[in-house]
């Protein structure tokens, strides 16, 4: 089985990561995108290695779609070690094992710690459970590869406490532009949810209240539907399965073919087959079919089960990213939940990586009343922050030079240097959250950046490699952005040192004046 581009970078990453000795590593694949497959490959190069290799879950349909997959691209057969099952004594160097069985003490027991010398967990984002860690810490120096779609949690403990790198992150738009996943257009229905008397529990909204709130809007959801989801083949996520079989009975009375599974229906597997094969076109469900299930002719999704954890929403999205013949792109309605205390997921948080370019694009996608494609709308929502942020900037940059400081804004010198890594730079590992260093700051000083406005190391260390790598470049230094900027001049981040001290030492000729015929606002350093 041939890998593709971005799957082979993947694989090499994971191994530069483990070879260079940081042994919990993190890959990160959009649902959709061959994650299994990729940690099939890795199974493959860790079995000629001669490596004992587990692969864990918590689910026993993900265990078996693990070993389907390892089968079919590497032949290799795997091991189960599942309820009665156990691959103590099996000849096969791959194990797939339920987090379940493995975290009884009795069964983790019958294993030397150096049994497994490679350990992959499907689905990452549930690692950090009490169950997962203590089947990792019974196998102290394994080396450990956590795939997931998102690297999040709701409970808010993030990932970067166990995992000590991120060895590969593959994005939904990079996969969509690619053409290996479907493009996504939002709509976001006029329809507004109460949602301010759910509560929250484990860090997101408790499934029985929302339920209960839910309810009265059932009808109007179903008649919002008929109007966008006739033709299309749906997918609706709902927070309790009594709620999920009501609104099945609500859409078939307003001419829907709806069907309903949960995890008690006898007949699942014939009802998953039925809408694959077109029987239904709608599919009711209490979040059962949130992992391990793929239709890929699901053209729509529906979320009624809001939620604060983006990797919740991502996997429910995710279910309809798949490409298919004649799909031309995924349509997800989006709702207007009234919440006064909660922050929850919308679409924008499926492309977004900055806070204020989310926000701005979920407003954005509430005035529209029209589905818009999803990275369109980030685009839209980007240039609108950026003209605020400039904005901001320009009252910014007033106050500083009523105050006359001597060293330059942090967004100031990220703004003129055009580096939108700096400006959006959210951290993601232990370390970098810790606040910068004295050296960090002092560092900073002397180079001519305010370090009071930097509150994360993270940040400090790509200031300090930013500014080390302009400075063997030859461009401008923060002190000359500084001195020009306020004098009007524009993007003098993007000159280079000898053009910016040119242009000072001339107004340092002209007694501290601009030159004579030279307009700051439009200067361009050699083309005058």
């Amino acid at each position: 089985m041939e890998l593709r581009p971005y799957q082979i970078e993947a694989k090499n990453s994971i191994f530069e990561e483990w070879d260079k000795g940081v042994n919990k590593t993190l890959l990160v694949l959009p649902t959709g995108c061959g994650k299994t497959i990729v940690f099939a490959k890795v199974t493959e190069d860790c079995v000629r290695r001669g490596d004992r290799v587990l692969i864990l879950a918590h689910r026993g349909e993900l265990l078996d779609q693990a070993a389907d997959k390892i089968k079919t691209a590497t032949g290799l057969g795997c091991a189960t070690e599942k309820a009665e099952e156990t691959c103590l004594g099996s000849w096969y160097r791959i194990t797939v094992g339920s987090v379940q069985t493995l975290m009884r003490e009795k069964r983790l027991g019958q294993f030397p710690s150096d049994y497994f010398k490679t350990i992959i967990i499907d689905e990452a984002h549930h690692c950090i459970s009490d169950s997962y860690q203590r089947v990792l810490q019974h196998f102290p120096d394994a080396k450990v590869l956590g795939v997931t779609a998102t690297p999040d949690r709701g409970d808010m403990r993030n990932l970067g406490e166990y995992f000590d790198s991120l060895a590969y992150e593959y994005t939904l738009p990079k996969a969509i532009k690619s053409g290996y996943l479907s493009p996504i257009k939002a709509l976001t229905l006029p329809l507004k949810i109460d949602m301010s008397g759910v509560g929250i529990q484990a860090g997101d909204f408790k499934a029985g209240d929302i339920g209960t709130a839910l309810d009265p809007y059932l009808h109007s959801i179903a008649d919002e539907m008929a109007k966008y989801c006739k033709n299309r083949k749906t997918v609706v996520f709902l927070p309790l399965v009594k709620t999920s079989q009501k609104f099945r009975d609500i859409l078939c009375s307003k001419g829907f073919q709806a069907a309903e599974v949960n995890g008690e229906s006898q007949n699942r597997a014939e009802i998953l087959a039925d809408f694959d094969a077109g029987k239904y076109n709608v599919l009711c469900n209490s979040m059962l079919l949130t992992e391990g299930w793929d239709c890929p002719s699901v053209d729509c999704i529906v979320v009624l089960r809001p939620t604060k954890v983006r990797s919740l929403y991502s996997q429910m999205v995710g279910r309809g990213t798949r490409l298919c013949p004649g799909k031309d792109h995924l349509l997800l309605l989006d709702f207007l939940w009234m919440t006064e205390r909660h922050e929850l997921c919308h679409p924008a948080d499926l492309i977004c990586t900055d806070e204020e370019v989310s926000k701005q694009m979920t407003a954005n996608l509430e005035d529209a009343g029209c589905p818009i494609d999803l990275e369109e709308a980030e685009k839209t929502a980007a240039e609108d922050v950026v003209a605020q942020r400039e904005e901001a900037l320009a009252k910014q940059l007033a106050e500083m030079k009523r105050r006359k400081k001597k060293l330059v804004d942090p967004l100031q010198f990220e703004m003129s240097i055009q580096a939108e890594d700096l400006a959006g730079y959210v951290p993601a590992f232990g370390w970098e959250m810790a606040p910068p260093s004295d050296k960090q700051k002092a560092t900073l000083e002397k180079l001519g950046i305010m370090p009071d406005e930097i509150d994360n190391a993270g940040k400090a260390t790509k200031l300090l490699d930013r500014l080390d790598k302009r400075r063997q470049e030859g461009l401008t230094t923060p002190k000359q952005i500084r001195f020009l900027e306020n004098r009007g001049f524009q993007h003098v981040g993007t000159w280079s040192f000898e053009a910016a001290k040119s242009m000072i030492d001339r107004i340092a000729a002209s007694g501290w004046h601009t030159p004579r015929g030279i307009n700051p606002q439009e200067y361009v350093p050699g083309k005058e």
